[in-house]
């Protein structure tokens, strides 16, 4: 083939002046209509782009007329509580843990609803008989052990047995009188030695224990047998495992599931988590590092600590109150008019604004309003208080202090670890020293085993006056605190003698009818109020905070005891969701 350069260079030059010939006709001659077009097209998508919205908004809005947030199911509860936890079995329970987990996966006969009004639980039903000394009480057909057992009478008497045997060393008392007899399998009978009107409240402080998987188990081995570290119950959640978090196991972690068999219902929580700390400092601190969910055990005073944004914080009163007790026994205090200047002289409004705002009142021996007609105590009067120590002999010397004869009219007063008594004992300290009496005081940690409060303290009474707290429950009866026959080895910490005070306790225990009862027990509180073995400080309140990402204990709920916050467990709930309205 032939190759000419030339015609190549022809053609090329043809081809380019074609292609420059069609760029001037039919780009650059046109450059104006795209400018044109494109101006179109960005008003098209800006049209298009305003009707995809408008269809949007108005979609979000008419799914909002039909749809709201609720309370999410399933979730993880982590609550803090105070320690420690030794023991899971129930009957063993001394801490606030210990108690939390108890309540958590044991059930009772009867509880406290979220009313504070006394319902059954495991009970269905109960009968007083004619002579008023036996309880008969059926239990509910569809009750079930967490290994899927049915509950049954067996269980109840095997508790109370498991209880009356002094081997056993529980945490319990109160029912060695007491004759508990399985009528058949649902039907359970309780026998008091003498009438008691008080009887079903006392069923709220018995968990029932399984009988078939401890009845070969020896009293004196239940508290180390296995069963206190992986526990079977009846409660609504049900032991999983526990977890310690340091070496000293001072921090751990009970780990609880859902009880999807529960007679009252699956809990809406799937998991519950109870984190155990050593102090309430370090409850604060788990809150503000968002460890856990809530806490309970949180003192007043601590409230400022923890964020006001992320919790919610709920103060309500119990029915336990904080009393100064004083030791009638021996010592200045054996003197009435002693104890009645101290009464009169004491401006329990002042200690209640120490210990924190909203302190509620408690100027009885039991908690104002449970009964009708009760008095009211005597009204602060320093004047009155100086009067009667001058009448017995007290006189103010050049010091200041108050003196008989070579005697310094000296106290010592005794409190608990516990940063609510401890301003309240500060208060004190500081009201009766105006009065010239010199005191010196004590604060002992209950849970050291080197101080040993119990034996040291309590027993011999080794106090002139104890700052304490005693459960008083939903019921007036407080025979165990004040009647005589508890002075010697009993809960009547004040060693109190009064005839017209034991006739009126134990007679108000001896009547059913709530007319003649109050009757009763004001007249008790009237003697009370005369002798002064003690003087009512406040009234007791349980603490809780929540997270606001949280639906647990209402704000507005009346409860007897702190764990009693459980009520309504089965509700409480962690998180929200979107959930579809119904028309």
């Amino acid at each position: 083939m032939s190759f000419s350069s030339k015609d190549l260079s022809r053609r090329m030059k043809k081809v380019e002046g074609a292609t420059v010939k069609h760029a001037r006709r039919f780009v650059f001659r046109r450059m104006n209509n795209v400018r044109e077009v494109r101006r179109h097209v960005a008003l098209w998508v800006l049209v298009v782009g305003l009707l995809i919205g408008a269809s949007g908004l108005q979609l979000y809005w008419y799914q909002q007329s039909y749809r709201t947030t609720a309370a999410a199911s399933d979730g993880t509860y982590a609550e803090a509580v105070l320690g420690p936890v030794e023991t899971l079995n129930p009957i063993f329970a001394r801490s606030s843990a210990e108690e939390s987990a108890s309540r958590l996966m044991f059930s009772r006969l009867m509880t406290y609803d979220a009313d504070g009004t006394l319902n059954y639980d495991l009970a269905e039903s109960i009968e007083l008989s004619e002579n008023k000394r036996t309880y008969t009480l059926k239990i509910r057909p569809d009750a079930r052990w967490h290994d899927g057992i049915y509950v049954r009478a067996k269980d109840v008497v095997f508790t109370v047995n498991t209880l009356k045997d002094p081997e056993t060393r529980a945490s319990i008392s109160g029912w060695d009188d007491i004759t508990v007899t399985a009528e058949d399998d649902r039907t359970v009978s309780f026998t008091l030695p003498a009438v008691f009107a008080a009887f079903p409240h006392a069923l709220t402080f018995l968990p029932i224990l399984p009988e078939h998987v401890l009845r070969d188990v020896a009293p004196s081995a239940l508290r180390e047998n296995s069963f206190s570290n992986n526990p079977v119950g009846s409660g609504p959640f049900s032991f999983r495992f526990t977890q310690s978090i340091d070496a000293n196991e001072s921090r751990r972690v009970v780990y609880l599931g859902r009880n999807l068999e529960y007679y009252g219902g699956a809990p809406k929580l799937e998991r519950f988590q109870l984190h155990v700390y050593e102090s309430s400092d370090a409850i604060v601190r788990a809150l503000n590092v968002s460890e856990v969910n809530a806490a309970a055990d949180v003192p007043v005073s601590d409230f400022d600590r923890v964020s006001q944004d992320r919790y919610d914080t709920n103060r309500q009163p119990i029915n336990s109150g904080v009393y100064a007790l004083f030791n009638t026994d021996t010592g200045v205090l054996s003197d009435r008019d002693v104890r009645k200047a101290l009464q009169v002289g004491t401006d329990t409004t002042a200690v209640r604004e120490a210990v924190g705002p909203e302190t509620p009142a408690l100027s009885l021996p039991f908690i104002n309003g449970q009964v009708e007609g009760a008095p009211k105590a005597p009204a602060y009067n320093a004047k009155q208080a100086a009067e009667f120590l001058d009448e017995a002999g007290w006189r103010l010397n050049d010091e200041g202090l108050r003196q008989k004869g070579d005697a310094t009219l000296r106290l010592n007063v005794v409190t608990t670890q516990n940063s609510d008594q401890e301003r309240a004992l500060e208060a004190l300290q500081g009201q009766w020293r105006d009065l010239g009496i010199s005191v010196t005081t004590s604060i002992v940690d209950p849970s050291d085993p080197a101080q040993n409060f119990v034996q040291n303290t309590l027993q011999p009474r080794d106090y002139d006056v104890l700052v304490y707290r005693l459960t008083i429950g939903g019921d007036p009866d407080v025979y165990p605190y004040w009647h005589s026959s508890q002075v010697s080895g009993g809960f009547n910490l004040s060693n109190y003698k009064s005839s017209t005070s034991d006739d009126a306790l134990s007679s108000a225990r001896d009547v059913t009818e709530k007319e003649l009862r109050d009757a009763k027990y004001a007249t008790f509180a009237r003697q009370w109020l005369r002798d002064a073995p003690a003087i009512g400080l406040y009234q007791s309140t349980s603490q809780y905070i929540s997270n606001k990402g949280v639906s647990a204990q209402p704000v507005r709920q009346s409860i007897v005891g702190a764990t009693d916050r459980y009520s309504d467990v089965l509700y409480w709930t962690v998180g929200e969701r979107f959930v579809n309205q119904t028309p």
